[in-house]
């Protein structure tokens, strides 16, 4: 009896084609946005995971409170580093530092504005590369003695990135109007700044900038078995004393990576959370819709109603058949929507890729499909209760008279 009532659902929903397609198109929308919004949201929230396991947890980052445009006072020195390096707790301290710089490659003709580094080449060079997410691509890595010699971002190595012709190794670009020779390139980061940067060791920087013992950021390994927060919280406060600045006062920040990652996370949620919201309004909408063709349905087919509880069909089972055609609404606009979900968010993720955003791509869990499948055949459901209640109520004589 079930099946045969599943098919006769079936068919009152097909023979109505255009009214069961406008209708679903409604729920499609809401799902393909809710689909492609929550798949980009996992995607960053994915790409974080994965940053906080190459970059570890032990990892501490200070820096001064006024991040860009520095004044000489707001940089750390090299006496200050030397005092973090000996607080209780602190495994290895490694300073880094920055400049805006003119960049020219002879070959494109054109003056580029990028971020110069200066890295230390010591034993804390490989922290500071699990911080910086920089893994070797080609060429070598910075070591001592490399003067007036670089690496560079992924884009340098790509056409039409930064310069019209890719930089290969041995190239020369012109720092600050300083010649320098590129020995190594980097990995792809996911993001254009960051694929822009080009890095130098202290003796370049120093060549370049005139800049010695600067630095904008101070990078921190825990110790074995340390606590990061703990650690944190004691460099904060001896190094607020030692430059003898108040509580809440002071012109530096001290962070672990797990609450910079958990900060960056709360924006994203909240981002995605907004926008998932906006796109919830149009699945009210669609259950709007959805409620409004059964009712409309039920009105049609009054005597038809009439005539199957004539012959002995129960309330539940009216009630079952107007539900069922209803889901079935939800269950087929939210199979497109996830469908065409799916293809918005590969062409969004291929677009942002090209555009040198390649952090911003979409994640597909199982569960994510099979939650927006639930939740369109449940709108769909919902909204269909109030008029199937309805017509499982229809008194069969009155039905039978409806013209």
């Amino acid at each position: 009896m079930k099946l045969d009532l599943v098919k006769y659902s079936l068919n009152n929903l097909l023979h109505r084609r255009l009214r069961s397609w406008l209708t679903m198109l409604s729920i499609l929308i809401g799902v393909m946005a809710i689909f492609a919004l929550a798949s980009f949201g996992l995607g960053v929230r994915h790409y974080i995971d994965e940053l906080s396991q190459d970059m570890g947890t032990d990892k501490i980052m200070m820096q001064p409170k006024t991040a860009f445009a520095l004044s000489e006072e707001d940089y750390f020195t090299q006496n200050e580093l030397e005092f973090i390096r000996k607080v209780n707790g602190v495994g290895e301290a490694a300073g880094m530092t920055f400049r805006s710089s003119q960049v020219y490659f002879k070959d494109s003709g054109k003056i580029k504005y990028v971020y110069s580094m200066g890295l230390p080449t010591d034993e804390t060079f490989e922290m500071v590369e699990q911080l910086l997410t920089v893994d070797l691509l080609e060429g070598r890595t910075l070591k001592d003695g490399d003067v007036l010699k670089a690496t560079v971002g992924y884009n340098y190595g790509i056409e039409d990135k930064v310069f019209k012709r890719a930089v290969r190794l041995g190239d020369k670009l012109h720092v600050n109007g300083v010649e320098v020779e590129v020995v190594g390139i980097y990995e792809e980061i996911g993001n254009p700044s960051d694929d822009s940067n080009i890095y130098l060791t202290f003796d370049g920087f120093e060549e370049i900038f005139g800049v010695k013992e600067q630095y904008g950021y101070i990078a921190i390994r825990v110790g074995e078995e340390e606590n990061a927060s703990a650690v944190a919280d004691k460099i904060e406060d001896k190094f607020r004393k030692y430059r003898g600045e108040k509580s809440g006062q002071e012109t530096f920040t001290v962070q672990t990576f797990e609450e910079a990652v958990a900060t960056f996370s709360n924006i994203i949620n909240g981002i995605t959370g907004i926008l998932l919201i906006i796109a919830l309004v149009s699945l009210i909408v669609a259950g709007i819709n959805i409620m409004n063709t059964m009712y409309t349905a039920v009105v049609e087919r009054t005597k038809e109603i009439g005539i199957m509880k004539a012959i002995g069909a129960r309330n539940k089972e009216i009630l079952f058949v107007f539900i069922l055609e209803a889901g079935m609404l939800g269950l087929a606009g939210g199979l497109i929507g996830i469908g065409l979900g799916y293809l918005v968010s590969k062409a969004g993720g291929a677009a942002a890729a090209a555009a040198g955003y390649a952090s911003l791509r979409p994640y597909f869990p199982w569960w994510l499909i099979a939650g927006c499948l639930a939740f369109a055949l449940l709108v769909g459901s919902l909204s269909g209760l109030p008029p199937s209640i309805q017509a499982s109520k229809q008194n069969p004589v009155e039905s039978l008279r409806y013209e």
